[in-house]
């Protein structure tokens, strides 16, 4: 289990030092490994959006996720990234953990994510059931996963 001392879940805002950092870490995590950037993507709409993040004590994002609550009680996870030196922690498991209590909190029912084939473990670890056939997003194979909160 992380130490509550070093590892901090919070609300980032949109806009805010703390969203350029979550932008960086996706970009470096999700895009560029791809030779893609984020800048080539229409950002506006993550204003309406719940970013999240972990942070270490001394305050670097260590971990991010956005939330797009939407109709039906049910909400969408997208562009969950971990840093590299912390990847294979626990971290993704423990804000993924977090992100729930916070979107049940807002009385979200259920929770569904496009996640990359590769992903799909850590998904399925977490309580998360595929639905549906295979699919290309970014030129990467996906698969839609749910899960009943």
């Amino acid at each position: 289990m992380l130490h509550p001392v070093i590892i901090q879940f919070r609300a980032i805002e949109y806009g805010t030092a703390d969203y350029e950092a979550e932008y960086r870490l996706r970009n470096a995590v999700l895009r560029h490994p791809l030779g893609m950037d984020l800048s080539d993507e229409y950002l506006g709409a993550e204003r309406d959006q719940l970013h999240f993040g972990l942070f270490s004590a001394s305050g670097d994002l260590l971990a991010t996720v956005i939330a797009v609550p939407g109709e039906e009680n049910t909400a969408r996870i997208r562009q969950m990234a971990v840093t590299m030196e912390w990847a294979g922690r626990g971290l993704g498991s423990h804000l993924m953990r977090e992100v729930e209590k916070q979107l049940i909190q807002q009385g979200m029912r259920r929770i569904e994510l496009h996640a990359r084939r590769s992903a799909e473990r850590f998904y399925l670890k977490l309580g998360y059931r595929p639905e549906g056939t295979e699919f290309q997003e970014i030129g990467l194979p996906h698969i839609l996963m749910v899960k009943e909160l």
